[in-house]
């Protein structure tokens, strides 16, 4: 069994050790119908500490993962998915969404599906374009972040600086939603978007600048939303070409002369 499984080189000989012998336990117990296993959590980035577990997803038949559910200790969190729900793909604001992303860049340890498990694993973080547009257009989220944004411009200018913080902070899970949705990606969560950024660069957004930005709004700087705003909509006129569409730009514009507020100061 050992001699199947392609272990990440930054795995430490312990980490490696609780890896094979869960291996060589849900081989015993389930034979052919396991059918591959899936690194996430920090080790799966290089990001473990003295204090972090492994979690390791558990691909099995339909049939065998009935009889299966989550299994914790101190070393592994062993979570199980069916061939069938790993192929399904929660869409956005449902129950599982959140979910997608602990499958992305997450190192496949064992696939006996001929690369099947693999594209099913890179296909839960990743946004097909029209999936992109939904979450863009359908689910608001442009629009959501140009409202909070907006909103925050507005209280900075009517001297509420508790209140254009607050707002600032609001746009910020916004904003990071349509940057990565214009990327194709699911947003990572929090813990990650450091390590994303750096590791996997977004086009148009290096990792210093976008970080700047946001560490930058959340502390109320209604500067840094007027900078974001012009890095944004240039962002729209680009994914709109790809597209073949014009509907990013036309929520942006959409919003008329209230976009002055996004490029001006006003006394």
């Amino acid at each position: 069994m050992s001699a199947d499984l392609v272990l990440p080189g930054w795995l430490t000989p312990a980490q490696r050790a609780t890896i094979v012998s869960l291996a060589e336990r849900n081989e015993a117990a389930h034979g052919d119908d396991l059918l591959g296993l899936v690194l996430s959590g920090s080790a799966a980035r290089d990001l473990a500490t003295e204090r972090s577990d492994l979690d390791v997803i558990v691909v099995l038949t339909d049939e065998a993962a009935a009889g299966r559910s989550t299994a914790k200790s101190r070393e592994v969190d062993e979570a199980v998915d069916s061939w069938s729900e790993l192929h399904e793909v929660p869409v956005f604001g449902t129950e599982n969404w959140w979910q997608r992303w602990s499958y992305a860049w997450a190192p496949v340890l064992l696939d006996r599906t001929g690369g099947q498990l693999a594209d099913a694993v890179r296909r839960q973080a990743t946004l097909p374009p029209e999936e992109a547009d939904a979450v863009l257009i359908d689910h608001d989220r442009l629009d959501g972040w140009l409202n909070f944004a907006y909103r925050a411009l507005k209280d900075d200018r009517d001297g509420r600086p508790l209140e254009a913080r607050l707002d600032a902070a609001e746009s910020v899970p916004w904003l990071l939603d349509v940057v990565f949705a214009m990327a194709g990606r699911v947003r990572p969560y929090n813990k990650y978007l450091p390590w994303e950024l750096r590791t996997h660069p977004l086009d148009g957004w290096p990792a210093d600048d976008l970080l700047g930005l946001v560490e930058r709004t959340l502390e109320g700087d209604v500067d840094a939303i007027r900078e974001t705003f012009a890095r944004v909509r240039p962002a729209c006129s680009s994914y709109d070409t790809a597209r073949g569409h014009t509907l990013t730009t036309d929520m942006v514009e959409g919003w008329g002369e209230e976009l002055r507020l996004f490029e001006v100061r006003e006394g």
